[in-house]
């Protein structure tokens, strides 16, 4: 596949018709058709399904699309490094799941982007799976994941704060009137959980034997719409403290007992040379918590 037609791909998508597309890049809009025609034989599929003025993408279309974004996108940063010996400038991409113990990683990604114009930050948000993988492919410089991982593949630096695991319930529960939450508590109630504790030993752990009898209705990756879920009355949501919306005063939050926490750890690509932006802010993040005596542990 050719990069420059990915980018054609990708501006016929954004466009959503064949002659804009071609306006905006500048080439006549056969020449345009004959590429993409190229394109779909060369993979052997139809990526467009060709309307009167609207073009709809294909199942295969859209995952081309979503392909052809990374691949353009990690393109453009492996040029833009490569062209850049000294300067501190460029894009830092780092992915994390959602927690409040992020607060000193912030902290240091504010500092960098008031002293240094040139940098720009583009955070994304997605479960331990998803950001170990895009870390392994190079999309992303730093990842934060949450838990107990398998990190052998990567560089890594504990992060000082923890994540300390409750539920998330209206408040008009009987169980929000209990100021910790035991594993016997939540026999009989319809419970959310994250599909990343639910694939790892520390909940079941905590909970034991119970764990079978548990009523699990749902998972969630990230908490915002399960704590939707949670208001509309659907069930109970595991999760850590300090994410959901505890200014809406019809959800409270209760911690386990006993107490369930889960470390933050920054992961980097051990075969992946990180690029000035990316090694000034893995320093300022390492005298950050230095200074604050925060004891944040590199492995």
């Amino acid at each position: 596949m050719n990069i420059r037609v990915l980018r054609y791909f990708i501006e016929i998508v954004r466009e959503g018709n064949i002659s804009s597309a071609a306006h905006r890049l500048h080439i006549s809009q056969p020449a345009l058709s004959r590429q993409i025609m190229e394109l779909e034989t060369t993979l052997g599929v139809t990526l467009f399904e060709r309307g009167h003025r609207q073009i709809k993408l294909t199942q295969e279309g859209y995952y081309l699309y979503e392909r052809a974004q990374e691949i353009t996108a990690l393109v453009d940063k492996t040029t833009y490094h490569l062209q850049s010996n000294s300067v501190v400038s460029g894009t830092l991409d780092i992915g994390a799941g959602e927690s409040s113990a992020l607060m000193p990683l912030m902290d240091v990604l504010a500092q960098i982007l008031r002293y240094y114009p040139e940098v720009r930050v583009n955070l994304t948000s997605g479960d331990s799976t998803a950001i170990r993988q895009q870390v392994g492919q190079g999309s992303l410089e730093f990842g934060v994941v949450m838990g107990h991982e398998n990190l052998l593949n990567y560089n890594s630096l504990t992060l000082p704060a923890q994540n300390r695991w409750g539920i998330l319930m209206r408040r008009t529960e009987p169980l929000a009137a209990k100021p910790v939450i035991t594993p016997g508590d939540l026999l009989g109630l319809s419970l959310l959980t994250s599909v990343q504790s639910r694939v790892q030993d520390t909940f079941r752990d905590w909970a034991g034997d119970l764990i079978n009898q548990y009523n699990f209705v749902g998972n969630y990756n990230l908490l915002y719409n399960a704590e939707l879920l949670v208001k509309a009355g659907a069930g109970m949501a595991l999760a850590y403290d300090g994410i959901a919306n505890l200014y809406d005063q019809d959800l409270v939050f209760r911690p386990l007992a006993p107490a369930l926490t889960d470390a933050n750890i920054l992961i980097w690509n051990k075969d992946h040379q990180l690029p000035n932006v990316a090694q000034l802010f893995l320093r300022l993040l390492r005298e950050r918590i230095a200074a604050n005596g925060e004891g944040g542990r590199a492995d």
